[in-house]
């Protein structure tokens, strides 16, 4: 057992100090019974301290064998750690990605819309591969399994290109000037970044929807908060030939002042067409494409030039955007004035509701006075390829959607369509009904 030694001490020099007061305590009774007690007391108080060595001591005891035991514990993980293989790290510049997106719908429509026979469908499969080549040169391309728009069974090519990012660095400007080369998006308008199932917060999209991937070369960059993009591409949907040597030409320019606010400007002129090899544009349009109105032996060519604003404003539970723009169509025939203006635009607002689950609408609209093919949800053969064109078309579609996952998202929605025609033929037969459960990895 341990005893502290400035304890015995004290007991000690109590002893001495009192040896001189038995003397004086013999003829006094009283007084030694008084140090008798002082002295018991002191007994007490030195058992007491004894007490509290020896808890102190078992204390530290404990405590040293707790911290040997821990310092074996993080000796054995180390080792283990030591031992077994290190997890790979998300390092872009050297591993190959596979992404995919799909969604599992079903959709109906109307008596004169695409789906009158309430049909099940695959939306948009699509598989995606991103591979390094060298540094900040990636080789990406797509495969789109079945877009939505098809109406053929075969697979198809999405984007294929060599993009070498971050040329300006060389010069010491990071980010001013990167580089594609391949088959690439049409870089126009805002909403073809966010048109597949998991990213589009409702089922369809807005009766623009202007989309497209062409054969080009591509540059792109930011400076601020500033960003563009610029394309020079082919123009028409054949993936083979270029029927034209005339190119389509599109620009872009973001700006995002506030973390809040994204703005965006796009011009585009699809070039000469010819009617006779390219017959469409590649610019997806209405549910359709830009085409000649002319017969193919007057109407020999065709062109479009567009433009479109965009705004969004984001918050923290939703956001809201829209975009207006117009097109400039003519043809080269001779014998009949077929040059359009039209007009187009949409409004999107989207908010949480409750944990995971959100409310979604969109009303988009486009009026072409003189009237052009314009399918919308209707059936192509009856408004795309029939000779009475459409004047005036007009979609409000609501909806709700829930997050089962991150990558996962089940959606609802209902969407009234109607419009008019250059016969003064209605189109109210068209409204859609869709669900969706949409997947992404």
């Amino acid at each position: 057992m341990v005893r502290h030694p400035a304890s015995l001490l004290r007991v000690f020099a109590g002893v001495v100090a009192l040896a001189p007061l038995r003397l004086f305590a013999a003829d006094n009774p009283d007084a030694l019974a008084g140090l008798a007690e002082q002295n018991r007391r002191l007994q007490q108080q030195v058992e007491a301290q004894q007490r509290t060595i020896e808890a102190l001591n078992a204390r530290l005891a404990e405590l040293a064998q707790t911290t040997e035991r821990h310092e074996h514990e993080l000796r054995d993980l180390a080792n283990r750690a030591e031992a077994a293989p290190s997890a790979p790290s998300p390092d872009r510049e050297h591993e190959v990605r596979v992404m995919g997106e799909a969604g599992a719908a079903f959709f109906h429509t109307g008596s004169d819309g695409q789906f009158p026979k309430s049909e099940f469908r695959a939306d948009d499969p699509m598989i995606s591969i991103e591979a390094p080549v060298a540094k900040d040169v990636y080789f990406f391309t797509e495969l789109k399994l079945l877009t939505r728009e098809t109406n053929v069974e075969n697979f198809q090519l999405g984007e294929m290109y060599v993009d070498f990012e971050n040329l300006s660095a060389a010069w010491g400007h990071p980010g001013l000037l990167s580089f594609r080369a391949g088959r690439v998006n049409i870089p126009f308008g805002e909403e073809y970044q966010f048109r597949y199932p998991v990213e589009n917060p409702l089922i369809s999209h807005s009766l623009s929807d202007l989309w497209g991937t062409d054969e080009g070369v591509e540059i792109y960059g930011r400076l601020g908060p500033a960003r563009y993009v610029v394309a020079v591409q082919n123009g028409g949907t054949s993936r083979l030939h270029d029927f034209n040597a005339d190119k389509a030409v599109v620009g872009r320019i973001g700006w995002d002042p506030y973390e809040w606010l994204h703005l965006s400007g796009s011009a585009m002129r699809t070039g000469e067409l010819s009617t006779a090899g390219d017959q469409l544009s590649d610019l997806w349009f209405a549910n359709g494409f830009i085409r000649a109105l002319g017969p193919a032996n007057r109407a020999t060519k065709f062109w479009a030039d567009l433009f479109e604003g965009d705004a969004r404003v984001q918050w923290k539970q939703g956001h809201a955007s829209a975009a207006f723009g117009g097109v400039r169509f003519d043809d080269s025939d001779p014998v009949v004035n077929d040059s359009r203006r039209m007009r187009y635009g949409y409004l999107e607002v989207v908010q949480a509701i409750a944990d995971r689950l959100y409310g979604a609408a969109r009303y988009s609209q486009i009026r072409v006075p003189r009237g052009y093919p314009l399918a919308g949800w209707g059936a192509p053969g009856e408004y795309f390829f029939a000779p009475a064109l459409t004047t005036d078309l007009r979609r409000l579609s609501a909806g709700i959607g829930y997050h089962v996952a991150d990558p996962v998202v089940v959606k609802f929605e209902y969407a009234w369509e109607s419009g008019r025609q250059t016969n003064g033929e209605p189109r109210d037969h068209e409204d859609f009904f869709g669900s969706e459960i949409a997947v992404k990895f």
